[in-house]
């Protein structure tokens, strides 16, 4: 699994990072994404950054890629989703991926949230 790691370590897992990893094995991979991905799909109008973060953690979650999970919990929690609102939106999935796919990613939210130093027992609390 790749790992998550403090900001300005050249280990940290980005878009830049998997592009650069890439680039000697499909050269095309990382054009791809720039001008497709982010390019075309994420400039498009109708959902907000925070928006675009949730839906792709959800889809992700579905298709059981924890790798890219842990980096778009990463980027979620960066374009301004709360803690609580990723856990939300992962238990929402309950019906229709069902406890495993739930289980294990809430266990990749803790490991992200301990990577960016956030207590996770703050969100328990307000309850």
């Amino acid at each position: 699994m790749m790992e998550y790691a403090a900001p300005g370590d050249p280990s940290v897992l980005t878009h830049s990072k998997i592009a650069e990893d890439l680039k000697a094995i499909a050269p095309d991979v990382p054009r791809y994404m720039v001008e497709f991905a982010f390019g075309e799909i994420y400039t498009r109008p109708g959902l907000n950054k925070r928006e675009q973060a949730l839906v792709t953690i959800a889809s992700l979650v579905t298709l059981g890629a924890d790798p890219q999970v842990e980096l778009h919990i990463h980027t979620g929690l960066t374009a301004g989703l709360s803690k609580e609102e990723v856990v939300a939106g992962i238990v929402h999935l309950l019906p229709y991926v069902g406890f495993p796919r739930v289980l294990n990613t809430l266990y990749i939210v803790k490991k992200v949230l301990a990577q960016r130093g956030v207590d996770t027992m703050e969100a328990n609390s307000a309850k």
